[in-house]
Formats: C-alpha cells, sequence, structure tokens
C-alpha cells in the first residue's frame, strides 16, 4: 500500500539499546513515535527540526517512504524503523547537512 506521507521535521529516535539515529518525518509519524515510547518499543523520541525546507533531497526521501512504508495505526504492536538502501541513507545525510542536523 503506497503512503502519502509529506516530511517536515527532523527528530531523533533512541532505541531501547540506548542507540539512536535521525529520522525524516511529519507531526503525525512523530506522534506514533511518542506513542511507541510510551508503550516501551522505543526509548524516547525528540523533534531537532521543524519545517524543513522541501528540496529534491527530501522530495527523494519521501518518494521512498511513500512507496515501501505506511503510517503506524494507533493500534500498533511494535516501532517499525525505515530500513534505508545505502543510496537513500546518502540522502538522508544530505538532508541532514542541508538542515545542519549532522
Amino acid at each position: 500500500m503506497v503512503s502519502n506521507e509529506v516530511l517536515t521535521l527532523i527528530e531523533e529516535i533512541t532505541r531501547n539499546d540506548g542507540s539512536s539515529y535521525y529520522e525524516i518525518s511529519n507531526m503525525v509519524q512523530n506522534g506514533r513515535a511518542e506513542l511507541a515510547a510510551v508503550r516501551g518499543f522505543i526509548k524516547e523520541v525528540r523533534i531537532l527540526q521543524l519545517n524543513i525546507p522541501r528540496s529534491s533531497s527530501v522530495i527523494k526521501y519521501e518518494k521512498f517512504v511513500n512507496e515501501n512504508f505506511t503510517m503506524p495505526t494507533e493500534e500498533m504492536d511494535h516501532f517499525e524503523e525505515w530500513t534505508r538502501p545505502p543510496e537513500i541513507e546518502a540522502v538522508v545525510e544530505a538532508i541532514l547537512r542541508e538542515n545542519h542536523v549532522a
């Protein structure tokens, strides 16, 4: 199923093992991550930057996310980390650099 998410923020997600990673997301997905933290599926999530510009990198990552993942419902029983192949990981790194996060 194809999603139609518009990605507008950068967040840091901390896994239960203490490791963390950056995700390009939106307010709905951030709310799901907050719910996942409350339920103990992840340790925490925090927004690092809101209203990121719609660069070509963001549009490319948005297309990847929408074609490969669906927004979890409030009934979720786990937290799905959006896994990224190396070429998409490079796109995320570009977004982080564009927004002075990494």
